[in-house]
């Protein structure tokens, strides 16, 4: 029997770290011992107490029901806790909070309540690929912004001013931004939200690295003026709180596109387990010192990967956010994809190709900082 493929998927293909990590193991199955730089899987515990309250509430016979499709009370709470203490930025957790199995699924969600064919989105290139994937999905037209060095890594909004924006509904930006670890200012973001009440654009911030290695104090989108009648934030806790696997994310916005969200939401799933709930929550209510010991980890870790990618030719830029290092390719290779194929082949270590993000990404290489400190030293003797 031969089942076709839907449409919606024809041009969209697996997630490259799907097939690269299984490549990954095929190598070391066969003994190659393979050092991986490449995603930000953050490979530290959540604070202990995170752990407690999980188990805690685990041990209660209440607690393995479906839960509600918003999440509880206390989850919303200790998120819009977590927005005014960090942020300034006030939520009513009732209404313009909505907890998320991961920001990524966030991502999807959006798509499907907003978008349809017809309709086009504004994506960074170079940014995460999966901003791609849900516009395909959805069924509307992927528009590329640019973001170059020479720019900073911003987008131009007075050359896309220029630009026939009549169908496009949504742009997606992310700042601290992934894969250039570019930190945005609150002077940039006033601009990007005049820049959407002008063009009746709704604009989704993607919003998990701020806490990783900011030498600045974080900024939410929602904090800049006008910014709740245009925009929506999602957040998560997988790199700040590290509980990558444990999938906990947020949305955070105006309280009707919120319940439009939640229409789709609940139709795909059925909460999120009650003790990942409240260990959740244990997460949020976390004080500075957390940061504070999470990134004295993540600079040891910087220094190393900085050398490793000088050693092979790369100058990482100053002041970079987030988990990972971005440097550009030197001359003697002809790309990314180059670079991080023979560095795999002659050092066993796998470095992402910058171009898995973006044709504006060819010229460059990421390295992830979620490997201990004594693997970073063994990556770098190999190399």
């Amino acid at each position: 029997m031969n089942i076709s493929i839907a449409s919606r998927l024809a041009h969209t293909g697996e997630y490259y770290f799907s097939r690269k990590l299984r490549e990954l193991a095929a190598l070391n199955a066969a003994g190659a011992n393979i050092i991986s730089l490449g995603i930000g899987s953050p490979d530290l515990p959540p604070h202990p107490s995170v752990t407690a309250a999980l188990a805690q509430t685990a041990a209660q016979p209440h607690a393995h029901g479906y839960q509600s499709y918003q999440g509880t009370p206390a989850l919303r709470g200790a998120m819009a806790e977590f927005y005014q203490r960090h942020y300034g930025v006030a939520l009513d957790p009732a209404t313009e909070i909505l907890p998320l199995l991961g920001s990524k699924e966030g991502l999807m969600h959006i798509g499907m309540t907003f978008l349809e064919a017809g309709d086009a989105v504004l994506i960074p290139n170079p940014g995460y690929p999966t901003y791609r994937a849900v516009a395909e999905i959805c069924g509307a037209e992927v528009r590329e912004y640019d973001l170059t060095e020479a720019n900073g890594w911003l987008p131009d909004l007075n050359a896309l001013a220029h630009t026939d924006l009549s169908r496009v509904k949504l742009m997606l930006v992310n700042y601290p931004h992934m894969p250039t670890g570019t930190a945005a200012d609150l002077p940039f973001l006033t601009r990007l939200v005049e820049f959407a009440t002008a063009h009746n654009i709704l604009l989704v911030h993607d919003n998990p690295y701020g806490f990783i290695l900011n030498e600045t104090p974080p900024v939410s989108l929602l904090a800049v003026p006008g910014a709740r009648e245009v925009a929506v934030e999602l957040n998560s806790l997988s790199k700040s709180h590290n509980l990558a696997g444990w999938r906990v994310g947020l949305l955070a916005g105006r309280a009707d596109i919120i319940a439009n969200v939640l229409r789709f939401k609940s139709n795909m799933d059925s909460g999120m387990f009650l003790p990942v709930q409240q260990a959740a929550a244990a997460a949020l209510a976390l004080g500075d010192d957390w940061f504070q010991e999470l990134n004295a980890t993540y600079r040891a870790r910087r220094e190393l990967v900085v050398e490793l990618l000088r050693a092979l030719g790369c100058e990482p830029a100053p002041g970079q956010v987030g988990l990972f290092i971005w440097a550009a390719v030197p001359a003697r290779f002809a790309d990314g994809y180059a670079l991080s194929d023979a560095v795999l082949a002659e050092a066993r270590v796998f470095l992402t190709p910058g171009g898995i993000f973006g044709s504006n990404g060819n010229g460059y290489i990421r390295a992830s900082l979620c490997q201990p400190v004594a693997l970073l030293r063994e990556a770098l003797v190999r190399v």
